[in-house]
C-alpha cells in the first residue's frame, strides 16, 4: 500500500463495490489545532483490511503505531475491522481524530458528487415548473422549503418551529432569504443525497443514505396530516434557484459534534462548465458550530449572525438563498401581506390542526397543531415586519370556516388505497346579504359606495364562477386544483327539496393521502378529479365520526334542505302581478322585473295600500305601499333573498310622489296607527278656493264677446281654506319650512293651433289687498279667451302640490272685430306680361288689422305712367279682387320694366295704396332676320351666320322658356341644321357646323328656312344660298427621287435599306377639291408633321422636300415614317415602313454564356459564343467547319490545354469551351479572341480557391505578445478571413470560428460560436480579457466541411489595471486611546489599484466613514450608522489620492464601536475597507452621582430607626461630564455631611452617633454606603428641608470633583413625616415629569431652529444655480418647475446624445495599454484637432512619432521597451530638457515687440495652438512642445512662401506647414514626395482624433446645472415640507395637551413645595420661557450630533407615557 501526499480530485469511473475495496481515500488529520490543514490521499488496495489501512495511514502521517487515535467517517461513525469493507469505499472522506465526539479543530471539505438521478429523463415532461396559473408563483416555491422542513420536523415531540427570513438590508450584504428549521438536519451523507435531483424518498436505497432512510407510510390521521410532503427529490432545487442564484444548506443533526455546509450556485455550475470539470461534484464543508471564518464576501455579511446562534440548537436544516431576482425581491416587498395570506392559506390544517382555524375552540399545543411558522422580513431603515401564519385571520379557509353554520362531512374510497375524506360548509343568506366569503384580495364584487342612493338589488349567485372544492394532499393545499363539483351536489335540472340558489352557498374541501398523483412541484393532482368522478368510486357520509353507507345524493339533498329552512333567512314574495321593464334604470338593469302585491319577511305580511315607514333613509318616508319588485322573469309566490318595495308618500295631497327602496330599510317596528295618525294631521290646513272681486269697474262676465281693445278692470283676490279663512302660505310640514303662496293671472288665446298665454302676472300678498292685478287695456286679437287665476307655490311656480291641484278660477270670453277703415293688397301672381290679363286681389281691415267685409259700392280707380289699364270687374265682402287687369305700353328690354300702379278705393279712411309691379314683354309675335337681302353667297366647307330677333306685338323683344329658333337647309344631302336658344334674351345668332358638300366641282344653289318650331303662330323667313367649290388642301402624295426618277411611295408601303444609312430625296405635293396644285405657303409649311424627326427645315418644305430618314442600324429594327397635314378644314396623313438589311462584315464579337466566375485551378462551367458582325452589330454568316482553325485565344495565365471549339451551323457562330487559368492573384481576367483582321475581348472574373487558412485582418505582428490590462477589452476587434492555399480570400459564408483558450483566461463577451459572413470575414467583436498576470496564448480555429482550419496564434499579455479599485489603505495611528465626546486621530485613506499603485483623480465626495456601536448590529452596519465626510485637503498634506478624515467626533458612550471607510465604485457598488473596532473610553471624571437615583427621604427623629433612616443601599460612582462611569483604578473616601439652607442655621440633623460627618470608604469605583441614619432626637427644625453632602476625597486625583447633595425633610412627629414622604414622593414624580416635558419642547426648538438654517442655505443654493442657468440664457418658470426641468433636461442630453453619434474623426490606431499610471499612452492618442485639414498635414508631419508610446518615468519606459523586445518606440517626459521648449504665450514671428512687422496672408497660427488635449494637460504640452517646436501653420504654399519671405528679414523662421498639405523646412527646403501630405485615407488611421463638438460641451454644462437646480430644489422643497411639520406638529393638540400638562404639573410642583415649605429655586423654570440659545459657528446647521440627539430625546420623550 503505498500513499501520495496533496493532489486534486479523482474521477469515479464506477460505483466501486464494497466488497473489492478498490479506490482513492481522502483523509484529514483533525487530532490538534496545528495539524496539517489540507487533505492527504490515500490509495486503498484491493485486498486491503483495517490493520493494513490503519499502517499505511500511520506511515502516511508519520504517527507512531503505538499513538491512539480513531479513524471514522465525516458522519462521526468509527471505522473498524467490522465495518471496513462497507464503509472504506472509493472517494470516502475520513477523519482523524483523538475521539469520535472530538470537535472539529478546523474546517474540512468532503468530496460529494451529486449526478442527476435518472429518474430526471423518465419523468422530465411529466409537468412544466411553476406555470404560473395567473398568480406569482413565488409563494409556492417557498412551499416547497416549507414542505422539506415540515418533514425535518416531523419527528419533534416539542415545537416545531420553521422561521422563513427576508434579508433585504443593504448594509448587510445583498438580498437573501434564508429557511430554518428545527427539524433532525442531516448528515454529510444525507445532505449529498439532497443535491441529487429527482433522488425520491423512494429511490434513496443502497448507497444513498437519506433521512428517509428506511421509508415507512405513516400511518392515517385526520386530514393526512403526516407530514410526509416532502417527496419527490426535486422541488427543493427548483424552488432555491427559481427564487435566486445560490443555495447554501447549513445542517446539523441532533447526535452530531459538527455542522455539514454545502453551496450550489449557478455561477459554479457555469465555471465548472467552462473549465471542463465535472460539474455535478463538489466539497461539503464539515465545521464545528457557530464558525464562520470562511465567511469573507462582504455580501454575505448576515450569514456571521445566523451561524452565530448554531451554539443554541441541537440539531437544525438552514437553506439560505442568494443572488435573489430583483423583481422577486420587489414583489417579497410589496405585496407581503398577500403572500404571507397565501402561505397560511396552503398550510391552514397543520398550523391550526384538522378541523382548522375555529374562533371557540381553544388554541392550545396539540399533536396537530404544535407547528410555528413564523415570516419576518428586515428592511434597511425599517422596523422588522414579522408575521406567524398561525396569527393570520383572512385566510380563505379561516374565512370558511368561520361564516359557515353547518357542514356534510364525507369519504370517497377509490380503487386501490385512495382515500379522500371531504367537507362541505353551508354560509347562509341572512334577509338581505349572502354570507359566503368573499377572498379579500380578489374580491368577486365590489360594495356599493352609498346604501341610501341603492335601487335594486340583484340576485347573484354567492359563490359566483368559483369551484366547490379545494384540494388538499397529505394536509397541504394543491393551489392549482380544483374540483368543480360532484353528481351528488351539482344543481338539479328542475327545483328540488332546496332552492338553487342554495346549491351557490356551499363551499369545500377534500384531503387526500398520497395515494393520488401530484406533480413534481405540488402544484396540480395529476388524477385526481378523473379518479373521483369513477364510476366504482364509493362515496359515504361521515356521521359524529362514524362512516354511514347511504345514498349520498339524497343525504346531501336532505341536508341542504335542513340547512335552508334553519339557517336562510328569506323574503316570500306572494300575489303576483306581473313582469314589467323598468326606464327609470340604466339599460342593462331594466328588466325583467316580477311584481308582487304581498310579502312575508320574518313572520310580518306586508301588502299593497299598507302604510309604512322607512329607516336609513334621508329623510324618513311615510306613504303607503304600492307593489314589490322582484328582479328575474319568475311566476306566482317565490322566496328571493331581497327585493324592492314602491312607496306612494303620504299624504299624497302633499307629496304626490312615488319612492322605490330596499325592501330591507322598511321599519319593521313602527305601527300603522301612528303612520295614519301621521297622514291626517298633515291634511288639514291646505288651501280650498279663490275669492275675486272688481274693485275698479270692468267687469269680465263669463262667456262674454267683446270688440277688440275694450278693457278689463282691476282685480282683488283672496285664497281661502276650506273654513273661509284667507291664507297667504302653506301650512307649516314636518319636513320643512312651509311655503308662501303666490296667485298667478293669465290670459289664454284658444286657437286651432293650440292655446297660447298672451298675458301672464303674479302677485305677492299686499298691504291694501291680499292679491291685486292691474287694468288691461292690451286685448286686440280675434278669438277666444280664458282669464285663469291659479294659486302656485313661491319658489317653483308649480300649480299642484302632492299630486292635488291648488284652487284656481276661470272666466271665458270672445273677442270680434271692428268697423272697415283700411285696406292692403292680397298675394299677386306674378309675372305680369305686355297684353296679358292679371288680378288684383285687397285685404279690407279694421284699425287693429283684423279683416272686415266691405259693404257699400265702391269703384277702384288704376293709374300708372306710360301704360294704359283697363280692368274688368270688383268683388264684394271681406276679401276683394280687382278681375281681368291688362297693361300695354314699351318696355325697352325682355327683362321688363319697374312700374308703381295706384289703386284707389273712395270712401275709406286711408283710401289709396301703390302697388309696384314689374311688367315683361309679351308672347312671341314675329322673327325678325338679318341680313336683310334674299341670296348669300358662301363658299364650299364655311358656315353663315344669321342675326335673329323674337319680337311681341309691341315691338319689344321677348323670350321665354323653350324659345328655339332653328334654320334648315335644302338643295343637297346631309346638309346641317341651325339652332339656336333665345329664351334668355330673345335674341341671338343663329350658326352651326360648315356647310359641306361632297365632290363639288362648280356653284350649287340652296335654300334656308327659318322659324320657331314651338310657335306655329310665328311665321317663318326664307333665304336662298349660293355655295361656289373650297380651295382648301383635300390630297397629299409622297415620292423617293433616285437620280432623275421619282418613284411614288403609297401609304403603309414597305421599303428596305441598308442599315444605318439615310434615305435622302424625299418630296411631297398637296391638291385642292379642284384638283388643282396647290403652292406650299409658310402657313401651309407649319401644319405638316413627320414622326421621324422633331425639326423640319421650313426652306426644305416650301420646296417640296421631306426631311432625311435615318435608318436603324439593327436589322431587327424598323422604322414606322409618318407625314401628317391637318388644318381647320382636313386632316390628311401617308405613311410607310423602313426595314434594314446588314451590312459588311466589321467585327468579331464574343458572349459569356454561363457565370462570369471561374474558381481558380478550376474550368470555367459556361461556353463562349463567337459571331461576326458588321459595324452596328448586326450578325453575319461568315463562319464556316473551316473557319475553326483561324480562330485565335489568347489571355493572361491562360492554360490553353483545355481548350476546345465547335462549329454550330443553326446560330452560324463558334462555340469554346475549357477555359481555365493557371493560380495567381484572383481578379478580372482578359480573353483575346482573333479572326482573320477582326479581335474581340470578353472579361471573366478568378475567384479564390476553396478556404484552406485563416488569417487576422488588420492585427499587429503576432511574433511578438500583445499587451492587454486585466479587465479591459483589446484594442482592436478579432477579425479573421478564410483565405485558400494561395493565400486568397475565400468569400465563404457560414462556416464556424471557435475561440481555443486555456482555462485560467476568459474573455468577455463568453466564448460563442461565430459564423463568416458573405466575403469569408467573420468579426469577433472586441474582446475583454480576464487572466492571472502573464503571458497566454489564444488560438481561431474554423470547421468548414467537417474539417479544421488552423488559425493563428495570438499571445496576450496580461498586465494588471492601474484603475480598477481593489481595496482601501487605512492608516492611523493604532496606539491612540479614544476617549468620549472628544475626537478621533486623524484618518489616512488611499485607493489601491490592482497593480498596487494609488487610484488618483478620485473625487472626495465618493469616500465615506461610518461609525456604529457594536452592541446594536455586530458587525454589519446600520441604517442609522453615522456617515462622515473626508476633510478638504490641506498645504501640507501628501499628493493626489490620500484622504483625510481629521477631528471627527468620538461618541459620548463607552464601548466598542466599528469604524469602516467606504468608496463607491458606481451607484450600486461600494468598496469597504477592513472594520476596525475601537474601544471608547471614559472621559476625566467629573462629578460623584448615584447609579440609581434615590427619592427624597423624609425623616423624623423618633426611636424607631426605620423613621429616621435616610438612605439604604446608596452606590455612588464617578462618571465623566457625558455620564460614564470612570475612576474604576481610584481609592479614597467619600465624606457625607448635613447642612440647611442657610449656611447660619447651626441647628443642622445629626446622624447616628450624633456626628456631624461620616466617612465611607470609596474603592474599585464606587462607594457603597448600606444605610444612613438619623440619631435619635436628633436636632432640626421641624417641617424643614436639609441637604446631605457627599464630597469624594480621592488623593490620587488632583482636581476637584463635583459633589453630590441629597436633600430630604426633616419632622420631629411621624405623623407629619408621613405625609411630607408622601408630598416627597410626589414632587420627584413631578419633577421628573417636567423635566420630560421640557426636554421635549427644548428639542423641538432646536429641530426648528436647524431645519430653518437649512431652509435658508437650501434657498441661497437655488438662487445661485438659478443665476448660473440665467447666464445659460435657461429660465425656470415660477410654476411646474420640475416637470418644465424634467422635460427641458430631456431635451438636453437627447441633443448632447444626438451630437455624439455624429460621426467624428478618430484615430484608429490601437492606443498602448496603459498598465499603470506612469504611461500617459501613444502620442496619436494625446491630441485633438478640430479642422480637418489641420489634422491631416500635422498628423503627417509627425508621421514617425504617432506611435511612440509616452512615459513620465525611464522606468516605465524600459519596462515597455522590455515587454515588447525592443519593438516599441517609448518617450520617457523625465529625460526631456525642458528649458528649450517653446513658450506657449510667445507671439507669432511677424509680431516684433508686439507690433505687427508686416501684415501676412493665409491665416498663420502655431500648430500647437490648434491642439486640444483631454487629459494631462501640462504633460501633454511638453511632449508636443518638443515635437512641434514653433511650427507654423498657414492655407497654402503661395501664403507659406510669402510668410517665410518677410520673416527671415528679420528672424529665423520655423517649419511651415500649409492646409493644402505643403511643408517648407526650416532651412527653406520645399517640394517633392517627402514635403507633400498625401490624402487622409493614406495615412492608415494614424490621425489625430476630433474633439467632442462645442456645442456638446455647452449642453454637458447645461444638464449638469439643470441636475445641480432639480436637486437643490427637491432638497428646498423637502425641507419646507419638514419644516411646516414641525410647525404644524408644535400647534398640534397632542403638542398643546403637553404644554398644558406641563403647566398644571409646574403649578402642582410649587404647591407641594409650599407644603413641604421648601424654597423653588429650579433654574430649569426659567429655561423653559428663554431658552438657551446654542452658540453657532461658521455654519448655520448644528453639528451632527446635537440634530441626532436632539431628534433621540425627541422621539423618547414623545414616546414616553408622561
Amino acid at each position: 500500500m503505498a500513499a501520495a501526499g496533496g493532489g486534486g480530485p479523482s474521477v469515479r469511473n464506477g460505483e466501486g463495490g464494497g466488497d473489492e475495496g478498490c479506490g482513492t481515500v481522502y483523509l484529514f488529520d483533525r487530532r490538534k489545532k496545528d495539524s496539517e490543514l489540507s487533505e492527504r490521499v490515500l490509495q486503498v488496495g484491493e485486498r486491503c483490511d483495517y490493520a493494513g489501512f490503519r499502517a499505511s495511514v500511520c506511515q502516511t502521517l508519520g504517527i507512531s503505531p503505538e499513538e491512539k487515535f480513531v479513524i471514522t467517517t465525516t458522519t462521526r461513525k468509527e471505522i473498524t475491522c467490522d465495518n471496513f469493507d462497507e464503509t472504506v469505499k472509493d472517494g470516502v472522506t475520513l477523519y482523524l481524530l483523538q475521539s469520535v465526539s472530538q470537535l472539529l479543530l478546523t474546517a474540512t471539505k468532503e468530496r460529494i458528487e451529486f449526478l442527476p438521478h435518472y429518474d430526471t429523463l423518465v419523468k422530465s415532461g411529466m409537468y412544466e415548473y411553476y406555470a404560473s396559473e395567473g398568480q406569482n408563483p413565488l409563494p409556492f416555491a417557498f412551499a416547497e422549503l416549507i414542505d422539506n422542513s415540515l418533514s425535518a420536523t416531523s419527528r419533534n415531540t416539542g415545537i416545531r418551529r420553521i422561521q422563513i427570513k427576508l434579508h433585504f438590508d443593504e448594509t448587510q450584504g445583498k438580498p437573501a432569504v434564508a429557511v430554518i428549521d428545527n427539524g433532525r438536519g442531516m448528515t454529510s451523507k444525507q445532505l449529498n443525497n439532497w443535491a441529487v435531483y429527482r433522488l425520491s424518498k423512494f429511490t434513496r436505497q443502497g448507497d444513498f443514505e437519506s433521512d428517509h432512510s428506511g421509508y415507512v407510510r405513516p400511518v392515517p390521521v385526520p386530514r393526512s396530516l403526516n407530514s410526509d410532503i416532502s417527496y419527490f427529490g426535486v422541488g427543493g432545487k427548483q424552488a432555491v434557484f427559481f427564487v435566486g442564484q445560490s443555495a447554501r444548506m447549513i445542517s446539523k443533526p441532533a447526535d452530531s459534534q459538527d455542522v455539514h455546509e454545502l453551496v450550489l450556485s449557478k455561477e459554479d455550475f457555469e465555471k465548472k462548465e467552462k473549465n471542463k470539470e465535472s460539474i455535478y461534484s463538489g466539497y461539503i464543508r464539515n465545521r464545528k458550530p457557530s464558525d464562520s471564518v470562511h465567511i469573507t464576501n462582504d455580501d454575505e455579511r448576515f450569514l456571521h449572525y445566523l451561524i452565530s446562534e448554531e451554539k443554541e440548537k441541537d440539531s437544525f436544516t438552514a437553506v439560505v438563498i442568494t443572488g435573489v431576482q430583483s423583481e422577486h425581491i420587489q414583489y417579497l416587498k410589496n405585496y407581503f401581506h398577500l403572500w404571507t395570506r397565501q402561505l397560511a392559506h396552503i398550510y391552514h390544517y397543520y398550523i391550526h390542526g384538522p378541523k382548522g382555524n375555529e374562533k371557540h375552540t381553544s388554541k392550545e399545543v396539540g399533536a396537530f397543531n404544535n407547528i410555528d411558522i413564523e415570516i419576518s422580513m428586515f428592511e434597511k431603515g425599517k422596523a422588522p415586519k414579522i408575521v406567524n401564519l398561525r396569527e393570520v385571520q383572512d385566510d380563505m379557509q379561516t374565512l370558511y370556516i368561520n361564516t359557515a353554520t353547518d357542514s356534510f362531512e364525507f369519504k370517497a374510497h377509490v380503487e386501490g388505497d385512495g382515500v379522500v375524506e371531504g367537507i362541505i360548509r353551508y354560509h347562509p343568506f341572512l334577509y338581505d346579504r349572502e354570507t359566503y366569503p368573499d377572498d379579500p384580495c380578489f374580491p368577486s364584487k365590489l360594495k356599493d359606495e352609498d346604501d341610501d342612493d341603492d335601487c335594486f338589488i340583484f340576485e347573484k349567485a354567492a359563490r359566483g364562477k368559483r369551484p366547490i372544492f379545494e384540494c388538499f394532499w397529505n394536509g397541504r393545499l394543491i393551489p392549482y386544483t380544483t374540483v368543480e363539483d360532484f353528481d351528488w351536489c351539482t344543481p338539479p335540472k328542475k327545483r328540488g327539496l332546496a332552492p338553487i340558489e342554495c346549491y351557490n352557498r356551499i363551499s369545500g374541501a377534500l384531503f387526500t393521502n398520497d395515494r393520488f398523483q401530484v406533480s413534481t412541484n405540488k402544484l396540480t393532482f395529476m388524477d385526481l378529479e378523473l379518479k373521483l368522478k369513477d364510476k366504482n368510486t364509493l362515496f359515504t357520509r361521515i356521521l359524529n365520526g362514524q362512516e354511514q353507507r347511504m345514498k349520498i345524493d339524497r343525504e346531501f339533498t336532505l341536508w341542504l334542505k335542513d340547512c335552508h329552512e334553519k339557517f336562510d333567512k328569506q323574503i316570500k314574495f306572494t300575489l303576483f302581478k306581473g313582469i314589467i321593464t323598468r326606464s327609470d334604470l340604466p339599460s342593462k338593469k331594466q328588466g325583467p322585473w316580477a311584481t308582487y302585491s304581498a310579502i312575508e319577511w320574518d313572520g310580518k305580511v306586508y301588502k299593497a295600500g299598507q302604510l309604512v315607514k322607512t329607516v336609513k333613509t334621508l329623510p324618513l318616508f311615510y306613504g303607503s305601499i304600492e307593489k314589490f319588485f322582484l328582479y328575474g322573469d319568475h311566476d306566482g309566490e317565490v322566496y328571493a333573498t331581497g327585493g324592492e318595495v314602491q312607496i306612494a308618500m303620504e299624504p299624497r295631497a302633499l307629496y304626490d310622489e312615488t319612492k322605490i327602496v330596499p325592501i330591507a330599510k322598511l321599519d319593521r317596528t313602527v305601527a300603522e296607527k301612528a303612520v295614519k295618525k301621521y297622514v291626517e294631521d298633515e291634511m288639514a290646513r291646505l288651501p280650498d278656493r279663490l275669492s275675486v272681486t272688481w274693485p275698479e269697474g270692468d267687469e269680465l262676465q263669463p262667456n262674454e264677446i267683446r270688440p277688440a281693445g275694450t278693457p278689463i278692470g282691476a282685480l282683488r283676490i283672496e285664497i281661502l281654506n276650506k273654513k273661509g279663512e284667507a291664507m297667504q302660505k302653506l301650512p307649516g310640514t314636518s319636513h320643512g319650512g312651509s311655503k308662501k303662496l303666490l296667485v298667478e293671472l293669465k290670459v289664454i288665446s284658444h286657437s286651432s293651433s293650440g292655446n297660447k298665454e298672451i298675458i301672464s302676472h303674479i302677485s305677492q300678498h299686499g298691504g291694501k289687498w291680499p292679491y291685486w292685478f292691474k287694468k288691461m287695456e292690451n286685448i286686440q286679437k280675434l278669438g277666444n279667451y280664458t282669464l285663469k287665476l291659479q294659486v302656485v307655490l313661491n319658489e317653483s311656480n308649480a300649480d299642484t302640490y302632492a299630486g292635488r291641484p291648488l284652487p284656481s278660477k276661470a272666466i271665458k270670453f270672445s273677442v270680434k272685430e271692428g268697423k272697415p277703415e283700411k285696406f292692403s293688397f292680397g298675394l299677386l301672381d306674378p309675372p305680369f306680361r305686355v297684353g296679358v290679363p292679371f288680378n288684383i286681389p285687397l285685404v279690407i281691415q279694421d284699425e287693429f288689422g283684423h279683416t272686415s267685409p266691405l259693404i257699400n259700392d265702391i269703384q277702384p280707380v288704376l293709374e300708372a305712367s306710360c301704360l294704359s289699364l283697363q280692368y274688368e270687374e270688383i268683388t264684394k265682402g271681406p276679401n276683394c279682387i280687382i278681375r281681368g287687369v291688362t297693361a300695354k305700353g314699351p318696355v325697352n328690354s325682355c327683362q321688363g320694366k319697374n312700374f308703381n300702379l295706384k289703386v284707389s278705393l273712395p270712401g275709406l279712411k286711408e283710401d289709396s295704396q301703390i302697388l309696384k309691379i314689374r311688367l315683361l314683354p309679351g308672347l312671341p309675335h314675329r322673327l325678325k332676320v338679318k341680313p336683310d337681302s334674299e341670296i348669300l353667297v358662301i363658299e364650299n366647307g364655311t358656315a353663315f351666320p344669321f342675326q335673329v330677333e323674337v319680337l311681341d306685338e309691341s315691338g319689344n323683344i321677348t323670350a321665354q322658356p323653350k324659345l328655339i329658333v332653328q334654320c334648315k337647309f335644302l338643295g343637297a344631302p346631309n346638309l346641317p341644321l341651325y339652332t339656336v336658344d333665345c329664351s334668355s334674351s330673345g335674341t341671338s345668332i343663329l350658326s352651326g357646323s360648315a356647310i359641306q358638300v361632297q365632290n363639288i366641282k362648280k356653284d350649287q344653289m340652296l335654300k334656308a328656312k327659318i322659324e320657331i318650331p314651338s310657335c306655329k303662330d310665328v311665321a317663318p323667313v326664307e333665304k336662298t344660298i349660293k355655295l361656289l367649290p373650297s380651295s382648301h388642301v383635300a390630297r397629299l402624295q409622297i415620292f423617293s427621287v433616285e437620280g432623275q426618277k421619282a418613284i411614288q411611295i403609297k401609304h403603309q408601303d414597305e421599303v428596305n435599306w441598308i442599315a444605318g444609312d439615310v434615305m435622302r430625296n424625299i418630296i411631297f405635293q398637296m391638291y385642292d377639291e379642284g384638283e388643282r396644285e396647290i403652292h406650299v405657303t409658310s402657313a401651309l409649311a407649319e401644319k405638316i408633321k413627320v414622326n421621324w424627326t422633331p425639326e423640319i427645315n421650313k426652306e426644305h418644305l416650301l420646296q417640296g422636300l421631306l426631311p432625311d430618314v435615318q435608318v436603324p442600324t439593327s436589322v431587327k429594327d424598323m422604322r414606322y415614317c409618318q407625314v401628317s397635314f391637318q388644318d381647320d378644314h382636313v386632316s390628311l396623313e401617308s405613311a410607310f415602313t423602313v426595314r434594314p438589311l446588314p451590312d459588311e462584315p466589321k467585327h468579331l464579337k464574343c458572349e459569356l454564356k454561363g457565370g462570369k466566375t471561374v474558381q481558380m485551378d478550376q474550368e470555367l462551367q459556361g461556353e463562349i459564343a463567337v459571331i461576326v458582325t458588321d459595324q452596328y452589330g448586326n450578325q453575319i454568316q461568315a463562319f464556316s467547319p473551316s473557319s475553326l482553325s483561324a480562330l485565335g485565344i489568347a489571355g493572361n495565365g491562360l492554360d490553353s490545354s483545355q481548350l476546345k471549339t465547335t462549329f454550330q451551323e443553326s446560330t452560324q457562330s463558334i462555340s469554346v469551351r475549357g477555359i481555365k487559368f493557371i493560380p495567381g492573384p484572383p481578379g478580372n481576367k482578359d480573353l483575346c479572341f482573333t479572326w482573320r483582321e477582326f479581335s474581340d475581348f470578353i472579361r471573366v472574373q478568378l475567384v479564390s480557391g476553396p478556404p484552406a487558412k485563416l488569417l487576422l485582418i488588420d492585427w499587429p505582428e503576432l511574433k511578438e505578445s500583445i499587451p492587454v490590462i486585466n479587465g479591459k477589452e483589446l484594442q482592436k476587434p478579432l477579425m479573421v478571413q478564410l483565405c485558400d492555399q494561395w493565400d486568397n480570400p475565400a468569400p465563404v459564408p457560414h462556416v464556424k470560428i471557435n475561440i481555443i483558450k486555456p482555462n485560467n483566461l476568459r474573455l468577455t463577451p463568453s466564448n460563442q460560436q461565430h459564423k463568416t459572413d458573405e466575403s469569408g470575414r467573420a468579426n469577433l467583436g472586441v474582446f475583454s480579457v480576464y487572466a492571472p498576470r502573464g503571458e497566454h496564448t489564444v488560438q481561431v480555429k474554423a470547421i468548414y466541411n467537417k474539417n479544421t482550419i488552423a488559425g493563428p496564434i495570438i499571445k496576450l499579455m496580461i498586465l494588471p489595471d492601474p484603475e480598477k479599485p481593489i481595496r482601501l489603505n487605512v492608516k492611523y495611528d493604532k496606539d491612540a486611546s479614544f476617549l468620549a465626546g472628544g475626537f478621533f486621530t486623524d484618518f489616512l485613506i488611499t485607493v489601491i489599484s490592482e497593480d498596487g499603485s494609488i487610484i488618483k483623480n478620485i473625487n472626495p465626495a465618493r469616500i465615506s466613514m461610518k461609525l456604529w456601536n457594536l452592541s446594536s448590529s455586530g458587525n454589519r452596519p446600520p441604517g442609522n450608522a453615522e456617515i462622515f465626510s473626508c476633510n478638504k485637503i490641506k498645504d501640507n498634506d501628501k499628493e493626489d489620492g490620500c484622504f483625510y478624515f481629521r477631528d471627527k467626533a468620538i461618541p459620548n458612550k463607552v464601548g466598542l464601536y466599528y469604524i469602516q471607510f467606504g468608496f463607491m465604485m458606481d451607484k450600486t457598488h461600494i468598496l469597504h475597507s477592513e472594520q476596525i473596532i475601537v474601544d471608547v473610553q471614559p472621559n476625566q471624571p467629573v462629578k460623584l452621582v448615584p447609579k440609581i437615583q434615590p427619592a427624597t427621604p423624609a425623616v423624623s427623629n423618633v426611636h424607631s430607626i426605620a423613621n429616621r433612616t435616610l438612605v439604604k443601599d446608596l452606590h455612588l460612582i464617578i462618571t465623566d461630564e457625558f455620564n460614564n462611569q470612570t475612576g474604576i483604578d481610584l481609592v479614597g473616601t467619600v465624606i457625607a455631611t448635613i447642612k440647611g439652607s442657610n449656611e447660619e442655621d447651626n441647628d443642622t440633623p445629626l446622624f447616628i452617633g450624633r456626628v456631624k460627618t461620616l466617612e465611607f470608604p470609596f474603592v474599585k469605583g464606587s462607594a457603597e454606603i448600606t444605610s444612613l441614619v438619623l440619631a435619635e432626637n436628633s436636632p432640626g427644625k421641624d417641617s424643614t428641608e436639609y441637604f446631605i453632602l457627599f464630597e469624594p476625597k480621592l488623593p490620587a486625583l488632583s482636581r476637584t470633583l463635583e459633589s453630590y447633595i441629597l436633600p430630604f425633610m426633616f419632622s420631629d412627629d411621624v405623623k407629619k413625616q408621613q405625609q411630607m414622604l408622601a408630598f416627597a414622593k410626589q414632587k420627584d414624580e413631578l419633577s421628573q415629569s417636567i423635566e420630560m416635558y421640557r426636554s421635549v419642547f427644548e428639542t423641538s426648538k432646536q429641530l426648528i431652529d436647524e431645519i430653518k438654517c437649512q431652509v435658508e442655505g437650501a434657498k441661497l443654493k437655488e438662487a445661485q444655480i438659478r443665476n448660473e442657468l440665467k447666464t445659460h440664457n435657461i429660465d425656470i418658470p415660477a410654476v411646474q418647475q420640475v416637470p418644465h426641468i424634467e422635460a427641458l433636461l430631456k431635451r438636453k442630453i437627447l441633443e448632447q446624445e444626438e451630437l455624439k453619434r455624429k460621426p467624428r474623426r478618430s484615430c484608429t490606431l490601437p492606443n498602448y495599454t496603459k498598465s499603470s499610471g506612469n504611461v500617459l499612452g501613444k502620442i496619436a492618442h494625446l491630441a485633438q484637432i478640430e479642422d480637418d485639414r489641420a489634422a491631416m498635414v500635422i498628423s503627417w508631419h509627425l508621421a514617425s512619432d504617432m506611435d511612440c508610446v509616452v512615459t513620465l518615468t525611464t522606468d516605465a519606459a524600459r519596462r515597455i521597451y522590455d515587454e515588447t523586445q525592443g519593438r516599441q518606440q517609448v518617450l520617457p517626459l523625465d529625460s526631456i530638457y525642458k528649458k528649450t521648449l517653446p513658450d506657449w504665450k510667445r507671439p507669432l514671428p511677424h509680431y516684433r515687440n508686439g507690433k505687427l512687422y508686416f501684415i501676412p496672408i493665409g491665416d498663420p497660427v502655431f500648430a500647437r495652438d490648434l491642439l486640444t488635449f483631454p487629459d494631462n494637460i501640462e504633460h501633454c504640452e511638453t511632449v508636443f512642445g518638443m515635437l512641434l517646436g514653433d511650427t507654423i501653420i498657414l492655407d497654402n504654399l503661395d501664403a507659406a512662401n510669402q510668410y517665410r519671405k518677410e520673416v527671415v528679414k528679420i528672424t529665423h523662421c520655423p517649419t511651415l506647414l500649409t492646409r493644402d498639405g505643403d511643408r517648407i523646412r526650416s532651412n527653406g527646403k520645399f517640394g517633392g514626395l517627402q514635403n507633400k501630405a498625401p490624402p487622409m485615407d493614406k495615412l492608415r488611421g494614424m490621425v489625430f482624433g476630433a474633439p467632442v463638438p462645442k456645442q456638446c460641451l455647452v449642453l454637458g454644462e447645461q444638464i449638469d446645472l439643470l441636475q445641480q437646480y432639480r436637486n437643490a430644489l427637491d432638497k428646498l422643497n423637502s425641507l419646507t415640507r419638514d419644516l411646516n411639520g414641525q410647525l404644524d406638529y408644535l400647534q398640534s393638540p397632542e403638542m398643546k395637551k403637553k404644554k398644558q400638562e406641563l403647566d398644571e404639573r409646574e403649578k402642582n410642583l410649587k404647591i407641594i413645595e409650599q407644603k413641604l415649605g421648601m424654597t423653588p429655586t429650579r433654574k430649569s423654570n426659567d429655561s423653559l420661557c428663554h431658552p438657551t440659545k446654542v452658540e453657532m459657528t461658521n455654519c448655520p446647521i448644528p453639528p451632527k450630533r446635537m440634530r441626532r440627539e436632539a431628534t433621540r430625546q425627541n422621539r423618547t420623550i414623545n414616546k414616553t407615557n408622561v
